[in-house]
């Protein structure tokens, strides 16, 4: 499936929402504002275009990381999935944007920010290994795949008749 993508700058509209759905996966949004301006060549001057807005989600660990660093009004870097959502008011067929978003940060440009890492518990895993310390493959247990030396048909021949 094609997805369209795309970084938007602007500035944080109102205050990130930390949820959890019902089977506990924590969600976060906010809204995201960005005005970009052009040079008005007639009243030498700088004009503001339309602003947009786009509704900002993100999910699990990544949504507790952005919950306790962005608030209302700071500049934001926002890259994701962008998706047109339709609906209807007051009889008239209006349009939202949504980005589901992969990075968001301060931006930089504008400011300075302190990155934390966020302490993770480390996953240990153990591995088989051969004789040399070289971990086994193990794909054909994984996958059910029958021995290399069995010749044994994987199905039987369709009877004729």
């Amino acid at each position: 499936m094609n997805e369209t993508w795309i970084t938007m700058v602007g500035n944080v509209v109102d205050e990130p929402k930390l949820r959890e759905t019902k089977t506990g996966t924590k969600v976060l949004s906010f809204r995201v504002a960005s005005t970009s301006r052009r040079y008005d060549k007639e009243q030498e001057r700088w004009a503001d275009n339309e602003t947009m807005y786009a509704s900002v989600t993100c999910w699990r660990w990544f949504a507790e990381n952005v919950a306790a660093s962005l608030h209302k009004g700071q500049p934001v870097v926002v890259t994701g999935k962008i998706f047109t959502r339709e609906y209807r008011k007051d009889e008239v067929v209006r349009a939202s944007y949504e980005i589901e978003a992969e990075a968001v940060g301060h931006d930089m440009a504008r400011g300075r920010s302190v990155f934390t890492k966020t302490p993770r518990a480390r996953v240990l895993t153990q591995s088989d290994t051969d004789e040399n310390g070289i971990p086994l493959d193990l794909t054909a247990d994984r996958l059910d795949l029958r021995p290399e030396h069995d010749e044994t048909p994987l199905r039987e021949p369709a009877l004729a008749g």
